[in-house]
């Protein structure tokens, strides 16, 4: 299995990204510590893993409380011996589809701040403890807004831009102590609309959506014909690329965004 004796920490492993990296991982052979805000969402991820002979912990942990997070990365590598894989797949409500002159400071900076300031507190856990064996990997999630014009989302935007220009500093930051930093890029995911998966996209998208007279599934057909591959990524097919990132068939790659756009950006 590509993560065989691997130990990997997910924060954000209750929402649907994070639970299908979890599962995907588990079933790959990573041990994996499950991080969250909301324990019944973390222990049904856990429910999944266990069920088909894998290893899953739980912990309620705030990702953007710097310590909370130093504590819980401390604890897996002291229970583990080390921490091979790092994951934020944190996801937070966010205003979309305002124009820029009704914008407020406040609803353009709250997603710049949250997902640059939960990845950095994220991967400096993680790293202080790969960088101790020389090896380790730290992945983040962005999606195409990082490189799409208006209107509406200005602060997604930036947030995402953010968040890649991270993967890329860090990965040279990093290089040296032999740990590999990479991010995913994906497109909307219809799976993830589902309210049993605790995904927060499907009030994010509603916002975009009603004003224009749709529902999020005519939103989301829309978004696939706009793809070169004329539809949109599934949860697994991001989940399994995740699981060739972390592993050592990967391991030529670091600073790179992996685009599961469908062909809706190019690089």
């Amino acid at each position: 299995m590509l993560l065989n004796h691997k130990t990997a920490v997910i924060h954000g492993a209750g929402g649907a990204i994070g639970g299908a990296v979890a599962r995907a991982f588990a079933r790959a052979g990573a041990r994996v510590f499950l991080a969250g805000r909301t324990p019944a969402k973390l222990d049904a991820v856990a429910r999944d893993i266990r069920a088909a002979g894998g290893t899953a912990e739980t912990a309620v942990v705030e990702a953007l409380d710097e310590q909370a997070v130093e504590r819980h990365a401390d604890a897996v590598a002291a229970q583990a011996g080390g921490i091979d894989i790092a994951l934020n797949a944190v996801g937070v409500f966010h205003v979309q589809g305002t124009p820029f002159a009704r914008l407020s400071l406040e609803d353009y900076a709250y997603p710049v701040t949250v997902y640059t300031r939960t990845n950095f507190i994220t991967a400096k856990a993680a790293a202080r403890h790969m960088a101790k064996r020389g090896s380790g990997v730290v992945l983040m999630l962005t999606t195409p807004a990082s490189r799409m014009p208006g209107p509406g989302f200005l602060g997604h935007s930036v947030a995402c831009a953010g968040v890649e220009a991270m993967t890329r500093h860090l990965a040279g930051e990093l290089g040296p102590d032999g740990i590999r930093v990479l991010c995913l890029r994906s497109h909307a995911i219809p799976e993830a609309t589902a309210p049993a998966l605790g995904s927060h996209c499907r009030d994010v998208f509603r916002q975009v959506a009603e004003p224009a007279g749709m529902s999020i599934g005519d939103m989301l057909a829309g978004a696939a014909t706009g793809t070169l591959l004329k539809r949109l990524p599934t949860l697994d097919q991001v989940a399994a690329t995740a699981v060739f990132l972390a592993s050592e068939q990967a391991g030529a790659m670091t600073g790179a965004i992996a685009n599961l756009t469908c062909g809706m950006s190019l690089d």
